[in-house]
């Protein structure tokens, strides 16, 4: 009797779940499985990501160590949670910046395959306008807490002052102390323009980056045959593919981003080369001053990073889609636009 019973509950549990879930819109569903990929990612390679913000700004206490030299000074100078410096503020990016990255994606996806399919067609040339218009979006919306996650992750320890937070320069600028301190030191030196400092070359950047990397991965899906496309390893191998493919075009311009965002917590003497005041400017400042190969400084590292974060970003995403019941897509936009 009692296990009948139970069985009841358990059955009528689960008819509530469905009923809730099937309330839930499919956008709502997309941000939720988009924003937990992302803080999931990002703080799996937390480390990584330190280690190359500061290769990227040529800070003078790393600027001659190698990746594992980095990571073992951090360890010696700031202790473990020196690795997730400034991560708390990636987090809280990366999460509504997934979540909008795949959420509109989505949505810009089937807005063109069911206004514009005659024109555009139904191939990956829609996941290349779909990709890169949703990572603009993304990024407009949530890049003064990458602004806020770069300032953090810039400072560093003088070991010479018993661990304390002190960046060794003289006259330097007083350290940040958290998330709403960098908000409120930034806005007063500049106003509302100051927390997009670095934005253009951002755009730049993500617009190819972003378009490319959906326009590969769903390019190389076509190309496998029928039974093996649910595959999670293949949906993992397509992603890293096109990730390392499209960091590797657009990297310099996200030297070009960080420099342009940290160059003012720099003492003028310690500036090599002119100020960085826009994307081209940069570029070529960047390569006059500092060498070519500053503007692929942490680009092996980043290779690291991406491969990792990549994977698990899709992983998480897809478990999350089959957790709150997301429907597949593509079958049903591509019919719905032969339709039309």
């Amino acid at each position: 009797m009692d296990s009948s019973q139970g069985s009841t509950l358990t059955s009528a549990a689960a008819n509530v779940d469905v009923c809730v879930l099937d309330l839930v819109p499919v956008y709502v569903k997309e941000l939720i499985a988009g924003g937990a990929a992302g803080a999931f990612s990002k703080t799996a390679v937390a480390p990584l990501e330190r280690v190359k913000i500061l290769l990227q700004t040529r800070t003078q206490e790393y600027r001659s160590l190698g990746v594992f030299q980095t990571l073992r000074r951090l360890k010696q100078t700031e202790g473990v949670l020196g690795f997730y410096k400034g991560n708390g503020a990636s987090v809280l990016r990366i999460a509504p910046y997934a979540a909008l990255h795949y959420m509109t994606y989505e949505r810009y996806r089937c807005y063109l395959l069911n206004n514009y399919s005659s024109y555009l067609g139904t191939g990956p040339f829609v996941d290349l306008l779909a990709g890169s218009a949703s990572g603009g979006t993304a990024v407009l919306c949530t890049y003064p807490l990458d602004l806020v996650r770069t300032k953090l992750a810039y400072q560093v320890r003088d070991p010479d002052q018993g661990g304390k937070n002190i960046i060794r320069r003289v006259s330097a600028p007083p350290a940040y102390t958290g998330i709403r301190d960098v908000f409120k030191r930034v806005y007063q030196e500049g106003g509302f323009r100051s927390l997009y400092r670095g934005v253009c070359p951002t755009l730049i950047g993500i617009l190819p980056y972003a378009g490319l990397k959906f326009y590969i991965y769903e390019d190389l899906k076509e190309q496998v045959p029928e039974e093996y496309k649910n595959s999670v390893t293949l949906r993992l191998t397509c992603g890293a593919l096109a990730g390392l493919f499209g960091q590797t075009l657009t990297y310099p311009l996200d030297v070009v981003r960080r420099q342009m965002q940290v160059q003012s917590q720099r003492l003028t003497d310690q500036v090599e080369g002119p100020r960085i005041t826009g994307t081209f400017q940069g570029l070529a400042a960047i390569a006059r001053s500092q060498g070519w190969r500053q503007l692929f400084a942490g680009l092996s590292l980043n290779y690291i990073k991406v491969v990792p974060s990549v994977a698990i970003g899709f992983t998480s995403y897809d478990m999350m889609k089959n957790v709150l019941r997301v429907p597949p897509r593509e079958k049903t936009n591509s019919s719905s636009a032969s339709a039309s």
